[in-house]
């Protein structure tokens, strides 16, 4: 079967379920979102607790893992992706936040024209509903909840006095005029529920005659003729009964699959180096060298302790017994135990003054988080994260195959800048610091880890045992200047260098990684791309009718 519309999103997560119900706003545009995954209906989605179900089972997760990493002792690092209608805005930790001023001014500098953070503010505001209410750096009206926790563990509390003990400054707004300090994070959550794009944005969409969704829909190719883009080729079904099909457009094909999917596509159509293509008998049809390239990621570090306070996750009997009333409370008030992101507080710290923004983050957890919950530990406990939040490192992303459901070979390349190392040792000692502060004794138990070592080397040996991503890679489809930076693959408009009427919109086009959680900031991209197709279209609008005069 083809069909035909004016434009065509691949990707429906957080930057491409956005951009595809903006869009699809105007009722005189005809959209097509393809989707890899399923629906985003389901408890293990809407059910913020089960955020940890996200990450273990992989109906709704791509589960990809990475090249082994020479610095992290040969180990592959996990990196799980929501794979559903909302992305991984359906399965992540749900954390608000923006990054730092100075990332997107940093961005204009590096040749992303028009993304200064005066320049992005609007459309963060434009996405926000925050409940805590508006003010000159929040918004309210806008799809995307943003909500106050509502039953906090005590630990946070206690993480809070730990840093007041320390001097550190508490920050009642991470996105506001300061982001250095500790305090809670705000939630894309409402009424106690996960608040995904899909929910924000395509469920109040999904009746639009002009929007049309498929979910379960693997592209396997761009369709380019003369060096612009005309279509997709995508697949549905497993095994025999796979079918493929071409999609045709009459204006744009929009690739939004992450940090991980938009590049393997671009290179499955032969966009990208000639030396990543021919491997694998694919035929260059643009030379853009920079696809694949700058892959960087937050490394972080987890430390923990064992405790005995009650409103802790808990494996033993005592824990069942809370989990089942947690979840009755929640089926009747939409409160309680199953309403955390396991991460419900945190910060942003200078290790090093000479930073222009803080340069490590915390996450405060009320669970003992191992191996990315994939390693049990009986009994309670809590844990706290720490990563490096603008690391030098530089990875790749390249295919495995030509087979387009065949995972990529990913490389972060973690902490082959030593730089990198630097920072996490140092982050890793402050939050020892934290963790050792009186506030905590009362509910410390035994140590995990080289949490209490008070040897560098063993801190490091550590680092390099355990250390792996906290979730946030971008950069493969580098956003900059494309006359003065040769790894750039989109312009500021995002239109993909040597192909007309292809564009790239989701967290690969960061040309550095933001200071903080990644899924606002896509969401804004997803807000402003949207609004750049809208002036392009009506700017050809009027060349065409100048034309015809």
């Amino acid at each position: 079967m083809t069909g035909r519309y004016d434009y065509i999103v691949v990707g429906g997560g957080s930057a491409g379920a956005t951009i595809a119900a903006r869009l699809s706003e105007d009722a005189d545009i005809s959209v097509l979102l393809l989707e890899a995954g399923p629906t985003h209906r389901h408890w293990t989605v809407r059910i913020p607790m089960a955020t940890i179900a996200g990450l273990i089972l992989k109906a709704r997760n791509w589960a990809f893992e990475t090249v082994p990493q020479k610095a992290l002792n040969g180990r592959q690092g996990f990196q799980p992706r929501g794979k559903m209608l909302g992305g991984s805005s359906g399965s992540n930790a749900m954390i608000y936040i923006r990054g730092h001023r100075y990332d997107y001014d940093n961005w204009a500098a590096m040749g992303a024209e028009g993304w200064d953070y005066e320049s992005v503010l609007p459309y963060f505001k434009k996405a926000e509903h925050r409940e805590a209410g508006a003010d000159d750096y929040h918004g309210q009206g806008g799809p995307l909840n943003v909500a106050p926790l509502r039953s906090p563990s005590e630990i946070n509390e206690i993480f809070l006095e730990a840093g007041d003990q320390l001097q550190l400054p508490r920050n009642e707004d991470f996105n506001g005029a300061e982001q250095e300090g500790l305090g809670y994070y705000e939630v894309t959550q409402k009424d106690g529920e996960r608040w995904s794009t899909a929910r924000a944005y395509l469920d109040p969409a999904e009746d639009r005659s002009n929007l049309t969704i498929i979910p379960e829909a693997l592209v396997e190719r761009v369709l380019i003729e003369d060096g612009h883009a005309v279509g997709v080729r995508y697949r549905t079904g497993k095994g025999r009964k796979a079918q493929s099909r071409n999609v045709l457009c009459d204006r744009e094909v929009i690739l939004s699959g992450g940090a991980f999917g938009s590049p393997q596509i671009l290179l499955l159509s032969g966009i990208g180096a000639a030396d990543k293509l021919a491997p694998h008998g694919i035929e260059q049809t643009a030379d853009v060298p920079g696809v694949g390239e700058n892959l960087h990621d937050h490394i972080d570090i987890i430390w923990g302790y064992r405790s005995k306070l009650k409103d802790l996750m808990n494996t033993g009997l005592g824990g069942t017994i809370r989990t089942v009333r947690a979840m009755f409370e929640y089926r009747k008030h939409r409160t309680g135990m199953m309403t955390t992101n396991f991460a419900e507080s945190g910060g942003f710290l200078y290790t090093d003054r000479s930073e222009p923004a803080p340069d490590v983050q915390l996450h405060m957890v009320r669970a003992i988080v191992d191996d990315h919950g994939r390693k049990m530990h009986a009994g309670g406990g809590y844990s706290c994260h720490v990563c490096v939040l603008r690391p030098k490192s530089r990875g790749t992303v390249e295919l495995a195959s030509a087979e387009p459901g065949d995972p990529p070979l990913i490389d972060p390349a973690f902490l082959e800048d030593e730089r990198d190392l630097d920072t996490l040792l140092r982050g890793a000692k402050m939050l020892q610091r934290l963790l050792r502060a009186p506030a905590f004794d009362r509910v410390k138990g035994k140590p995990l880890y080289a949490t209490d070592s008070d040897d560098d080397a063993e801190i490091v040996a550590d680092i390099r045992a355990r250390a792996d991503t906290v979730y946030h890679p971008v950069g493969t489809c580098k956003m900059g200047d494309l006359d003065t930076d040769p790894l750039a693959v989109v312009d500021p408009r995002l239109r993909v260098r040597g192909v007309t009427g292809l564009r790239v919109v989701d967290a690969s086009v960061m040309p550095q990684i933001v200071s903080g959680n990644t899924n606002a900031p896509s969401i804004m991209i997803g807000e402003k791309a949207a609004d750049m197709i809208k002036e392009d279209r009506a700017e050809a609008h009027r060349s065409a009718s100048l034309a015809a005069e």
